[in-house]
């Protein structure tokens, strides 16, 4: 029994036997799709998650006030040296005027308010950082330039944005590899259960010479042929419901400060993603539902 590898032989075996026992193959691609689609909607929350996270990290800015007996010149001098400081990505110069307007904006205005002068204010600059989880030793480094007379940043608003990415990202890594784990014994024992027809199959091949590899490959490629079945039907469903979900969101009133993601641009990633997952859980679970039968 024993014969070289021969690719030919082994995906014609594997490929004829998922139509042996049409209904447990039917099965395991219903469980490969099911695992695969809570795998990937939680990836594509954690993924939206981060995203929106950052957007609203980009958006946490902190402030740099000049000494007041600065002029605007010599205030507008400083920003090579706050470029300079490590951590800090982009650096606008704001006037005692500009700084003026934007107090007054959307505020209802009055003979006091309309007779503050601009002196009364300092110019400053806003101040992005590239890292937000170096804002508190960014904003340190930036009041030690000379000239600079105060900052305010709001540290425990960027460590709370911080320690949410955080949590989100962990727990939704923990959700993968516990249903990634489940995932491979469920189809493990699906897959068991179509071998279990073929046991005496199996043990007269092992009375007659043939080696485990030569037993084991036709169902490898089944697994795998199974695992990529589901891949993909999975991709189609996840997509369709992604997108159902977006439009459920872009019409919820309340829901107005969610963004997420277009499933286009993450096609690339995600395809072969599920392909991976899909075959690699399809070779996993053939694998181990066959090792039992081997011994014979």
């Amino acid at each position: 029994m024993a014969r070289k590898f021969d690719a030919g032989y082994y995906f014609s075996e594997g490929f004829h036997s998922i139509f042996t026992h049409g209904f447990m193959s039917f099965a395991a691609v219903c469980m490969i799709v099911a695992c695969l689609l809570i795998m990937g909607s939680f990836s594509l929350l954690a993924v939206n998650l981060d995203h929106m996270l950052g957007d609203l990290e980009a958006e946490n800015e902190f402030l740099a006030y000049i000494e007041e007996d600065y002029t605007e010149e010599q205030a507008r001098s400083l920003q090579t040296k706050i470029e300079a400081v490590p951590n800090v990505s982009q650096v606008t110069f704001v006037t005692r005027q500009e700084a003026l307007d934007d107090f007054l904006e959307g505020r209802e205005t009055n003979d006091l308010l309309n007779s503050l002068p601009a002196e009364v204010l300092r110019d400053r600059y806003r101040i992005h950082v590239t890292d937000i989880e170096r804002l508190k030793e960014t904003s340190e480094a930036v009041r030690q330039v000379a000239g600079v007379a105060n900052v305010r940043a709001a540290v425990e608003i960027a460590q709370g944005f911080v320690l949410v990415r955080n949590i989100a990202t962990g727990v939704a890594v923990v959700l993968i590899a516990i249903l990634a784990v489940v995932s491979l014994f469920i189809i493990a024992n699906t897959i068991k259960l179509a071998t279990f027809y073929r046991r005496e199959e199996i043990a007269i091949m092992k009375m007659c010479g043939a080696t485990n590899a030569f037993i084991q490959w036709p169902f490898v490629v089944e697994g795998m042929i199974l695992g990529l079945t589901g891949a993909l039907i999975a991709f189609f469903a996840q997509w369709g419901l992604y997108q159902l979900v977006g439009k459920l969101i872009i019409q919820g009133n309340g829901l107005s400060l969610v963004t997420i993601l277009p499933y286009a641009d993450m096609i690339k990633t995600i395809l072969p993603v599920f392909c991976g997952t899909g075959a690699l859980i399809g070779v996993g679970g053939s694998l181990l539902a066959i090792r039992k039968f081997l011994q014979v």
